[in-house]
This record gives C-alpha cells, sequence and structure tokens, in this order.
C-alpha cells in the first residue's frame, strides 16, 4: 500500500518538473524577439502547447513512455491553465469550459504536429502559421523558422530527456540558430 503512495508521489514529482521544463523553455524570449511569436496569452499558450507536445512526443521517441508521467504532465498542464485563467480574471462559472477549450485545442495542434512531422512536408509551417501566428499570411517566414526549430527539438527531445535538453540549453542554442537572439 505505501508503495502505491511511494510511487504516485514520484510520478507527480517528475510530471511538475517536466511540465516546468515545458514551460521554461516556452518562455524563452527569443521566441517573442527574434521570431515574431505575439508576447500575448495566446502566443504563450502556443509556445508552451507546442513544448509540451514535443516533451510528450520525446518520451515516447526514447521508448521510456511511462503513460503515468504524461497523464501525470497532461493534468498538470491543465491544472495551470485553470490557475492561469483564474489570475486573468476569469470567472469560476466559466473556467472550466475554457480550460475544456484549452485542452482540447493542445489535444488538436498535438495531433496535426505529430503528422506535420511524420510527413516531414510543408504542413508543419502551416500548422505553426495557423496556430501560433494566427493565420497571418505575413509570418510566412517566422514560421518556416519556428518550424525548423520544432524539427530539430522533436530530433533532439526523441534521445534526451527533454528537461535536461531545457536545463544545458539545447533549446536555446536551437532557437540562436534559427535565427531568433538567444536569451537566457
Amino acid at each position: 500500500m505505501l508503495h502505491w503512495f511511494r510511487r504516485r508521489a514520484e510520478v507527480q514529482r517528475t510530471a511538475e518538473k517536466l511540465y516546468g521544463s515545458v514551460v521554461a523553455a516556452a518562455r524563452n524570449p527569443g521566441f517573442y524577439r527574434g521570431m515574431g511569436v505575439p508576447d500575448t496569452p495566446e502566443g504563450r499558450f502556443e509556445l508552451v502547447a507546442l513544448h509540451l507536445f514535443l516533451m510528450l512526443e520525446g518520451l515516447k521517441g526514447q521508448n521510456a513512455a511511462d503513460p503515468e508521467v504524461a497523464q501525470r504532465t497532461i493534468e498538470t498542464f491543465v491544472t495551470d491553465m485553470d490557475d492561469c485563467m483564474r489570475e486573468m480574471g476569469v470567472g469560476d462559472m466559466v473556467v472550466g469550459k475554457k480550460v475544456k477549450r484549452a485542452a482540447a485545442a493542445f489535444y488538436e495542434r498535438a495531433s496535426v504536429y505529430r503528422a506535420a512531422l511524420a510527413a516531414r512536408g510543408s504542413e508543419l509551417e502551416v500548422g505553426i502559421m495557423q496556430y501560433v501566428f494566427e493565420g497571418d499570411g505575413a509570418a510566412r517566414d517566422r514560421a518556416a523558422r519556428l518550424a525548423h526549430y520544432t524539427r530539430a527539438a522533436a530530433e533532439l527531445s526523441s534521445k534526451t530527456p527533454f528537461d535536461k535538453l531545457v536545463a544545458d540549453g539545447s533549446f536555446a542554442r536551437l532557437l540562436k540558430a534559427n535565427g531568433a537572439e538567444e536569451v537566457s
């Protein structure tokens, strides 16, 4: 019985650490300054969703996918969305609906990004332009650079744990290599 409680606590700590790494990667100012991602709640959500997708796919790619860790990390994301909406002043009666929409939006993006990475065509740029840059045709170059970053980040995270890549600055270097100023 105690083993179950210890395991549950360990999984929760791991999930929180991984989600913290996701948020840290998504908050790099280079995305907003260098790549022109809108520095808005929506733009920040898009980068958290993109990096959460990369982290979850990386777990699968390392054959270390613990479904419980993945599920708890998604639950941590949902809790964070709830907290953020409450901090922004969204009323209690509406928070649940908005959190459900945010979770559905994540799963939609994950599906598009997964298919686009597998296709290896321009679908990733199209998806990024649609979601991150809200369909702004003038952002085509920025979407292409962010798609290049995403492909490289997906490759890296399939071989090395996501939190280690954030801690050692690998994602920041990738960001700089794709035309964004490096900001630690």
